[in-house]
């Protein structure tokens, strides 16, 4: 029996180059040669794990059953149990010319079948997951007819893995309706923009910061603080968790802060009971 967790701990240097792969080079055809290229940078060893798995080829029935299981182990839970392994070479040529081929096909539709199908048919002994996810990206990239997006739907699955089990094994032991799986994907999708949109806002955010506050005089504690600030610091900014971050006197942390405070950059919070707090303010145009 051959387990397989789809999330498990990766080189994430050996995703980076499959996705670069994918995207890139979105307007080349989708190969078996090109999917074992892909298979071989993220086993470059030859084992997932502990465990010695076959690289840069099609599993076999020596392998026994291939499942998609999750959990730790000895609590696995069973998603899913593919074709068996003497099916591979047709199920995988129907994939391959499928995917290939130009048709009319809604290309985002298409980004969701073709995750669903490689996923479902689960070629290789490991792995599948993170290269369904990197055809599902490959796809999404041939719609918008360019390599240059902001958004990753690998990277938003994964954020979402709990909820992508549940709808992969529903529609794999269900009636062949995929509809629910279509309606997750989307909006998975839409959940992407919205995320690299919030990260656009923060960058752009972040930019105008600087480009306002060019000239002025700030310190190296100072900018490290507007820094973390501006990134998304968590909870709230006191002069004692400036003193503890910077590794400086309470007496320096709360100087540092009041010189800020007079320039307009930061504003003490509302209600500040015993411990005040501190936030940016609004940037203005004129520094």
């Amino acid at each position: 029996m051959r387990l397989s967790a789809n999330f498990a701990e990766i080189n994430l240097a050996d995703v980076v180059e499959m996705m670069l792969d994918a995207t890139q080079r979105f307007d080349q055809p989708l190969s078996a040669a090109r999917l074992f290229g892909w298979h071989g940078a993220l086993f470059p060893t030859g084992r997932s794990g502990l465990g010695k798995i076959k690289v840069a080829q099609w599993r076999d029935k020596e392998s026994g059953p291939m499942r998609v299981v999750s959990g730790a182990y000895g609590r696995e839970k069973i998603h899913y149990e593919a074709p068996a392994a003497d099916r591979l070479d047709d199920e995988m040529q129907r994939f391959l010319t499928w995917f290939n081929l130009e048709d009319k096909l809604d290309p985002v539709i298409k980004a969701a079948l073709a995750h669903l199908w490689f996923v479902t048919i689960h070629p290789f002994d490991d792995g599948n997951g993170r290269i369904a996810r990197a055809i599902a990206d490959m796809s999404l990239a041939r719609s918008e007819g360019s390599p240059r997006r902001f958004y990753s739907m690998s990277a938003q699955i994964q954020h979402e893995r709990n909820a992508y089990y549940d709808i992969l094994e529903a529609t794999e032991k269900g009636d062949l309706d995929i509809t629910r799986w279509l309606g997750w994907f989307l909006a998975c999708l839409d959940r992407a923009f919205d995320g690299a949109e919030e990260i656009l806002s923060s960058v752009f955010r972040k930019a105008e910061f600087w480009k306002v506050h060019s000239a002025t005089s700030l310190n190296d504690r100072q900018r490290d603080i507007l820094n973390r600030l501006l990134d998304g610091f968590e909870g709230k900014l006191t002069s004692s968790k400036w003193a503890k971050i910077e590794k400086c006197s309470a007496d320096t942390a709360l100087r540092d802060i009041n010189e800020l405070v007079a320039r307009g950059i930061l504003a003490k919070d509302e209600g500040g009971g015993r411990s005040t707090s501190y936030s940016l303010t609004e940037i203005k145009a004129d520094g």
